[in-house]
């Protein structure tokens, strides 16, 4: 939860092309451990999400509804499945999970599993400090009790 919460005013960078984006994340989600029901890991290990099982710092990309593309950054220690959802950034069209690995050209192939230190991808503390709201999460309505968990953070003015 607490990076979750951290990670509201600090950059996604990504270099890519020779260029280098960057935009302040506006929105994260937290998903973390075996009864959390709206997690990929709820029923263990598979292949398409033993990275969450793996070290803190790497990215989890996937794919939803066969078209969009979601970030997540591993949290917890290794063995324990848990990770951040970054849901926005304050980026043209960048208003949501599938719309900002657009813009920012993150793909399943080229970035899932990557290490988020001193690679094309990474998040950078620009000392920026805003002030979050706690949400329910969204589009987990299958996660019984899960789903209305605060664990979708926000900064307060986006």
């Amino acid at each position: 939860m607490e990076v979750t919460k951290d990670l509201i005013g600090k950059f996604l960078v990504h270099k890519i092309d020779g260029k280098i984006l960057a935009a302040e994340i506006t929105e994260t989600e937290a998903y973390a451990g075996f009864e959390d029901r709206a997690s990929h890991a709820s029923r263990g290990k598979t292949q398409r999400n033993e990275i969450m099982f793996g070290l803190p710092g790497f990215s989890y990309v996937y794919l939803i509804y066969g078209m969009y593309y979601c970030l997540n950054i591993v949290t917890e220690k290794k063995d324990y499945p848990a990770a951040v959802l970054i849901r926005g950034l304050d980026y043209p069209n960048a208003d949501g999970p599938g719309k900002l690995c657009r813009e920012f050209k993150i793909t399943k192939e080229i970035h899932n599993g990557l290490d988020l230190i001193g690679n094309i991808l990474w998040v950078e503390d620009r000392g920026i400090k805003r002030e979050i709201i706690a949400l329910k999460r969204v589009g987990v309505d299958y996660a019984g009790s899960s789903k209305d968990w605060l664990w979708r953070f926000k900064r307060k003015d986006h």
